[in-house]
């Protein structure tokens, strides 16, 4: 499943995050990839112990907990803190899938990488080139969002950063072990979520929210790790 997901962040938050992202110090990308992808990456990247990418990582994890669409399309059990990567002209990341387990900084037990999330924070008309290229079944998908939107999918998924031709893209990149490691298990409890929220708004009071809801729990508590 890819999905958009409007408004993680506002204007104002937005606008926070460039303003301390501009005064902080770079590294490079390379740093914190496995060989094969180091071979193809090409960008800057705020280290992981830094105290902006800390208290900034902070904020997007309070945002995400307030932001219902995340909680039922990913079914988080554990979050990998937020980093944040710039690409300028010339700069990209081929081709790749993310590495499947991940141990945060500090931390001792490893995140299985389920979902794959960005989180944009440049204006599209403040960068050229620089589109996130995401392949699936159904073909090679752009995403280029307007600053504080996101866009998550399955990290199993082959995907890259498009060369930046001018500007400056800014974003924070981050991992989500969710409760459900299948994906379409997964689609599927997000769509039926979906359509017994929808139904629910429409006829409150007819008996098929109460067993469509049933029928939700038992099959999360069939398929759910935690």
């Amino acid at each position: 499943m890819l999905l958009t997901i409007q408004a993680v962040l506002d204007a104002a938050d937005v606008a926070q995050f460039r303003a301390a992202l501009a005064a902080a110090e770079w590294e490079d990308g390379r740093r914190t990839s496995g060989y094969l992808a180091a071979r193809v990456k090409r960008n800057a990247q705020l280290a992981e112990d830094h105290p902006v990418a800390a208290e900034l990582g902070e904020r997007i994890l309070a945002a995400l907990e307030r932001t219902p669409l995340f909680i039922s399309a990913a079914l988080p059990h554990r979050v990998f803190p937020p980093m944040f990567n710039r690409y300028g002209p010339g700069e990209t990341f081929g081709t790749h899938v993310d590495t499947a387990l991940r141990q945060p900084l500090g931390q001792p037990r490893r995140l299985r990488c389920d979902l794959s999330a960005t989180l944009f924070l440049s204006d599209p008309a403040d960068y050229t080139g620089g589109e996130l290229t995401i392949e699936d079944s159904y073909g090679a998908h752009a995403v280029k969002l307007a600053p504080g939107d996101m866009v998550l999918y399955p990290a199993s998924s082959l995907h890259r950063v498009e060369p930046v031709t001018a500007g400056t893209r800014l974003a924070a990149i981050f991992w989500i072990q969710s409760m459900v490691r299948d994906d379409p298990a997964r689609s599927m409890l997000y769509d039926l979520d979906s359509a017994i929220q929808h139904l629910g708004a429409t006829l409150p009071d007819n008996p098929a929210v109460t067993q469509l809801t049933g029928v939700y729990h038992n099959l999360l508590r069939r398929w759910a790790e935690v």
